[in-house]
């Protein structure tokens, strides 16, 4: 974007409530001027400020993945202002997307890697984005195993359930689906928080053997020792702290961890990087 102020205009083409006590919905946008799409080129990993003219904006991982075409997602949890206002919105309303902003997953450097994706809660988003670009056809052959560890406080607060069954149903992916605890006798999947399913099933680390965390701070806390048990390094620990986002651009100064600016630098850290600034994520 010339000016990264400015977003792009942006219609809402479809709204799908996402869990059960509706407090998160997953809004697609398609955009309205030709070429804008291919402007918003993005990675998955990364996030965009969605922008209510008068309203204001709010960062957000985006859902959609690099390879799904003529839309941009995005699952939002109502939480303030600018949220519970899109929340209220309509198909066919209008309004911006700014971005795309911040980093991204490595790929490059996960090329020819085994990975293992941590997500807890509604931080599954940029997840979920990563998930649907590893398993495309052109893209499943670059990696090597991957494994899944996915939990909600229960099973009607988890993200893209349907997906979320469609991939266990593969051969070429491990699914552990969990929830904190269910008294639902026909859950089939685990129960416990996501450390504690990490320890139990997720692969021994070798060198070509990676961990993509994003969910909940403390989330994220807890699962850094589970890994460490596991025999992840810290280079081999690659985090989202997308919960710090703020102006997107780096220029509020909000977002900072240290001297780097998440926003600008980030969000997409190895442990490595954060073990060397303050204790504040």
């Amino acid at each position: 974007m010339e000016n990264p102020y400015l977003p792009y205009p942006v219609r809402i083409d479809d709204i799908e409530i996402a869990t059960e006590d509706k407090s998160l919905k997953t809004f697609k946008f398609v955009f309205l001027n030709e070429g804008d799409e291919e402007k918003f080129a993005y990675q998955a990993g990364q996030f965009a400020e969605l922008s209510i003219p008068g309203v204001g904006e709010i960062p957000i991982g985006i859902a959609s993945s690099p390879v799904e075409k003529g839309f941009v997602k995005f699952t939002v949890f109502r939480t303030g202002v600018v949220t519970s206002y899109l929340h209220n919105m309509k198909v066919g309303d209008i309004m911006g997307l700014r971005g795309p902003l911040g980093n991204w997953y490595p790929w490059d450097k996960l090329e020819g890697k085994n990975v293992v994706i941590i997500g807890g809660g509604f931080a599954f988003t940029t997840l979920r984005s990563s998930i649907v670009y590893m398993l495309d056809p052109a893209n499943r052959s670059k990696f090597g195993n991957i494994d899944v560890v996915y939990g909600a406080r229960s099973p009607g607060m988890l993200l893209y359930r349907e997906e979320l069954y469609e991939w266990e149903k593969r051969s070429d992916i491990n699914m552990h689906i969990t929830v904190d605890g269910t008294d639902d006798p026909d859950w089939k999947y685990n129960k416990g928080f996501v450390p504690q399913i990490v320890e139990e099933k997720a692969p021994q680390a070798d060198a070509d053997t990676f961990a993509i965390v994003c969910g909940p701070p403390i989330m994220i806390k807890f699962t850094q020792p589970a890994l460490t048990k596991l025999g992840y390094g810290p280079d081999q620990i690659i985090m989202s702290l997308e919960n710090r986002m703020k102006c997107g651009i780096g220029m509020c100064g909000r977002c900072n961890i240290g001297k780097e600016l998440v926003c600008k630098d980030g969000p997409v850290f190895t442990l490595e990087e954060i073990n060397m600034t303050p204790k504040e994520y």
